[in-house]
């Protein structure tokens, strides 16, 4: 008999910004991608080139808004103050076409915008605003396990609990 698989499947989210809610208000919300930074390394006896870890890319993102908010709107036109977002779901597992288990992922972040929309409009459409960010903060939590948390500021990369850049802050004297 062929082993059982689990699926999860993670298909929906709400988002917090600064602690209040928002339901029902954000169509579609980006999360940065972590993308590790290569460089090249080449000497001479080598036989070939390789690539080391030097660092992370800026994060980046987007949210897409259902309407004008200004609760919310307020904070994202200010491009000098950070804002605390929170993306919360339900990650739900099945094997053998049953539900087995529903575990909270929680992504936080802190951001920074990079613009502010002011919308297109079109008759009997929705408006589309989309507001796009830079980020310095990202922590990724599934049934309060922290899997990744990267605070660019502060030199913090730490994966499953594992501090990647505790030696380096030591060595740098920070």
């Amino acid at each position: 008999m062929a082993q059982k698989i689990t699926i999860g499947r993670l298909t929906n989210a709400n988002i917090y910004v600064d602690g209040a809610s928002l339901l029902g208000r954000v169509e579609e919300f980006q999360c940065p991608t972590l993308t590790f930074k290569q460089s090249e390394h080449k000497a001479l006896g080598m036989n070939g080139t390789i690539e080391y870890y030097s660092g992370i890319d800026k994060m980046e993102g987007s949210m897409k808004w259902t309407s004008y908010y200004p609760e919310f709107l307020k904070k994202m036109a200010n491009p000098f103050k950070a804002v605390r977002i929170q993306v919360r779901g339900s990650l739900e597992e099945y094997q053998g076409g049953e539900r087995i288990a529903q575990t909270p992922a929680v992504v936080f972040l802190t951001i920074q915008p990079k613009n502010f929309p002011l919308g297109n409009f079109q008759q009997h459409d929705n408006v589309e605003l989309s507001t796009n960010y830079g980020c310095t903060y990202v922590r990724l939590e599934i049934g309060g396990q922290v899997i990744t948390e990267v605070d660019v500021e502060a030199n913090i990369f730490k994966v499953d609990g594992e501090d990647l850049l505790a030696a380096y802050r030591q060595n740098l004297g920070i």
